[in-house]
């Protein structure tokens, strides 16, 4: 429907709204801009590939997660990994660590010493003083990487249906269970 356009001026119904009087009810700016979502956190971020999550977890073997978080996909992967190995419990050895290039700062090292991890993470090729990683314990880590081929293979989690982060984590969960089952 349109609007009389004659009235201006403070006395125009959608005069708080926009700049123009001729704009109608619900056109300018969105008053929810910067609010929290609706439903909760949605750890959805735009990169090149498009909207994306990108899910960061620490596995034990090709079938057992231990922890998992997800964050957007146009995030960086280190903070949360930070966060992960934070919610670790002590162990009782000093296991190894296989961790992605992408976790290779100094500060994830440091954390997973502190926390009684070793490490085996290659450093990047444009470190200034590179160290030495066990090359043969790192061809391991492929593991983790089938346990994320097992997840993407339901399509609920490749193509990330679910947006409140609380309903997709627990989608994640009960695959995680349904595949532990698979293996009895």
């Amino acid at each position: 429907m349109w609007r009389n356009t004659a009235a201006t001026g403070a006395d125009h119904p959608d005069a708080e709204r926009g700049t123009e009087s001729r704009q109608y009810r619900h056109q300018g700016s969105s008053r929810w801009y910067g609010r929290a979502k609706k439903n909760g956190p949605q750890a959805i971020g735009k990169s090149c590939g498009g909207w994306n999550t990108r899910l960061h977890l620490v596995a034990t073997d090709a079938r057992t997660a231990v922890a998992f978080e997800c964050s957007p996909g146009n995030a960086h992967d280190a903070p949360p990994g930070r966060q992960l190995l934070s919610r670790l419990a002590e162990p009782s050895n000093r296991p190894a660590l296989l961790m992605d290039r992408a976790y290779e700062d100094d500060d994830t090292r440091r954390l997973a010493y502190a926390r009684g991890l070793n490490p085996v993470v290659p450093p990047k090729r444009n470190r200034v003083a590179p160290w030495q990683y066990d090359r043969e314990l790192y061809k391991r880590r492929n593991e983790a990487e089938r346990l994320f081929r097992r997840l993407k293979g339901f399509r609920r989690i490749s193509s990330r249906f679910d947006q409140p982060d609380v309903i997709f984590l627990g989608f994640i969960v009960f695959v995680l269970i349904v595949e532990a089952l698979r293996q009895c």
